[in-house]
């Protein structure tokens, strides 16, 4: 892992995902009452929750969804943006709530809606499978494909950068 990288994600304070793409696999599902339902990868989930111990969270998406919402809670994120095209200014919003700058922040996205923050923040990363303007302009791609555990790669190379996963990870055994 190349030193600029590590050195960026040392001083993150907040993490920030969007959701199709980086939660989910990408797909939208829709029943036939309109109604849609999203699949979440446990093993991000779970390294979700092990960065929320080190830094805040936040979910900024293009899409509204109830079960985005429940994902959040369930989660532990507590800054949650839905709705949201301009997903730079929902970052300002954030960011002045929180007493923030840019270089405090990481950011997982996927499509071009998240390429403004990603060339913004202090560490702006795309999935594997992200589009490719969008994986060219990130400061680095993850392993991992969106839904598949990207977001538990991202949050163990905050936690590695911050020398917290080891003991994290030590708690289970």
């Amino acid at each position: 892992m190349n030193q600029d990288l590590l050195e960026r994600a040392q001083r993150i304070e907040l993490a920030v995902f969007d959701v199709d793409g980086v939660l989910t696999d990408g797909r939208l599902y829709f029943l036939e009452d309109g109604s849609e339902f999203k699949t979440f990868n446990t093993l991000d989930g779970h390294g979700i929750k092990m960065l929320g111990t080190a830094v805040g969270l936040a979910i900024i998406t293009g899409r509204k969804s109830p079960v985005v919402e429940r994902r959040a809670r369930n989660l532990g994120i507590e800054h949650l943006y839905q709705g949201r095209e301009d997903k730079l200014a929902a970052l300002d919003e954030l960011l002045g709530q929180l007493g923030l700058e840019y270089e405090d922040v990481a950011y997982l996205g996927d499509d071009l809606p998240d390429l403004p923050v990603i060339r913004r923040v202090g560490l702006g990363m795309a999935v594997a499978n992200a589009a490719p303007f969008v994986r060219q302009h990130a400061m680095a791609v993850t392993q991992a494909r969106g839904g598949e555990g990207a977001a538990r790669e991202f949050c163990e190379l905050i936690l590695r950068a911050q020398g917290k996963l080891d003991a994290l990870l030590d708690s289970y055994l």
